[in-house]
């Protein structure tokens, strides 16, 4: 899923030096601001001094810090470029908000705070590389820049920070934007798949600080889904219902993160059976499921990724509960088997199995669960198309450029965090259901942390039984 945000390719070209002018954003036939020498002397004077106050380094620099230095020993010599990115244009002179790229987030430690357009770059020494943040800093406030440029000026968009700010906030050396330079590419690690791949494959295992934003996230979303079951009765009184839970959800995001870790996918009734439905523009129909897929992403740009469906109406009817437990089967039996050393690809081989035998128990496959578990035949997965799992962290899919042998096939290690997500969907309009089956969606999804002798569900505390769901809807109603 892919959230409103600009991420640029890990090491692509620098931003340009030119900051964007009411010219080039479409704003110049309609502007109003004076721009005289006597208004620009007389509104850059008469200012308080600036008392800029320098921060303690936040939490996470020290695990930046530890991060940069494994890609300075596997890169020695070599020009190390990661960009954070730019805005990107929404429409006319409005931008999508900014998220830095993940691999810049992970390698400095600047999150939602982050500035467009900064560069992190590891220049090769004799004892490995320096490390320096470059971005744009501030106007003085005798340039029109704070007051003229609705970009980045100040009294636009606010304050913002100081190099010797933003060195003290990261334990990390920074320089002014104009003063990065290209070199030969030759000596660049960055326009090309080698560094994206290494970070991916790094990001695999989390490391402290990382499990503990992650749980953050988990617990900010089990307080959206609350949010949202309590305000059941106004959502399916809307024609617009999905928007409603779509709403609801942002709000607890935005109170306690930074955003949405990805669109929210709210899909009632036969919405459900659309695997990334998020335009979220129908009714929520008391008596049908609701399939609400979500997650924060607090402020340092970790997001949860969980799935729970719901009863609109708070009980499961006969076949809903059917359903709905034999997906949770599927993700208990997926769940038992998780520990270091096992592979990825088996989580989802248990899940199968399970989704395989209630298919063929209802009638839907046209051979024995066991014959459709062959890899020529795998007619169960006519109901369930998608994968059990994907690594979770910075990106809701994350480590996206490893390598098919670390992730899919690759050894599970304490310190990854996966999803375990079943589903089962039928369509319709598909023949192959019984009737009283079509129309019925169901996902479970949970976040997972890999421990040293097993797997903890960071998102168990979320009801996962049908009774529990039931009673939770009941509690949040009463």
């Amino acid at each position: 899923m892919q959230s409103e945000t600009t991420e640029s390719a890990t090491g692509v070209a620098p931003a340009s030096e030119e900051t964007p002018s009411e010219e080039t954003r479409g704003t110049s036939n309609r502007s109003t601001t004076p721009a005289s020498t006597e208004f620009q002397e007389y509104i850059g004077s008469n200012w308080a001094d600036r008392v800029d106050e320098l921060p303690e380094p936040r939490e996470q620099a020290s695990f930046a810090a530890r991060r940069r230095a494994a890609v300075s020993a596997a890169f020695a010599g070599k020009r190390v470029v990661v960009p954070a990115g730019s805005l990107k244009q929404r429409s006319n002179d409005t931008d999508y908000p900014f998220r830095a790229h993940s691999a810049f987030v992970y390698l400095t430690a600047w999150g939602a705070d982050s500035e467009p357009d900064s560069m992190l770059v590891l220049e090769p020494n004799a004892d490995g590389h320096d490390a320096t943040v470059y971005f744009r800093e501030r106007a003085d406030r005798t340039s029109n820049e704070f007051y003229a440029n609705p970009a980045i000026g100040e009294f636009w968009i606010g304050p913002r920070p100081s190099l010797a700010q933003v060195a003290a906030d990261l334990s990390i050396h920074t320089a002014p934007l104009e003063n990065f330079q290209t070199t030969d590419a030759d000596t660049t690690v960055g326009e090309d798949d080698e560094l994206s791949t290494f970070l991916s494959e790094m990001r695999l295992v989390k490391d402290d600080y990382e499990i503990e934003q992650i749980r953050r996230a988990v617990d900010a979303t089990a307080r959206g889904f609350s949010d949202v079951i309590a305000d059941f009765p106004r959502i399916t009184a809307h024609e617009r219902g999905e928007r409603a839970v779509e709403g609801v959800f942002y709000t607890r995001a935005r109170l306690d993160g930074n955003a949405v870790g990805y669109d929210t996918i709210a899909a009632s009734g036969p919405h459900a059976c659309i695997l990334h439905w998020t335009r979220n523009d129908g009714p929520v129909v008391p008596g049908d499921l609701m399939l609400l897929d979500a997650g924060v992403e607090v402020d340092s740009l970790y997001t949860a990724d969980i799935t729970r469906t719901l009863p609109s109406n708070g009980r499961f009817t006969d076949v809903q509960r059917a359903v709905y437990e034999a997906v949770r089967e599927a993700a208990d039996a997926a769940f038992a088997i998780v520990r270091p050393g096992i592979i990825f690809r088996d989580v989802h081989a248990e899940a199968m199995k399970v989704i395989a035998k209630h298919t063929a128990a209802w009638g839907m496959l046209p051979v024995s669960a066991e014959e459709s578990l062959d890899p020529s035949k795998q007619f169960h997965r006519r109901y369930m198309v998608h994968g059990t799992s994907h690594h979770l962290g910075l990106d809701v899919h994350d480590c996206a450029q490893a390598r098919r042998e670390m992730y899919h096939d690759g050894e599970v290690k304490e310190g990854m965090v996966f999803t375990i997500e079943p589903g089962l969907y039928f369509q319709p309009d598909d023949l192959s259901v019984p009737e009283e089956f079509r129309g019925i969606g169901v996902r479970i999804e949970d976040d997972i942390l890999v421990t040293a002798t097993g797997a903890e569900n960071l998102s168990v505390n979320i009801p996962r039984t049908a009774d529990d769901v039931e009673a939770w809807i009941a509690g949040l109603q009463a």
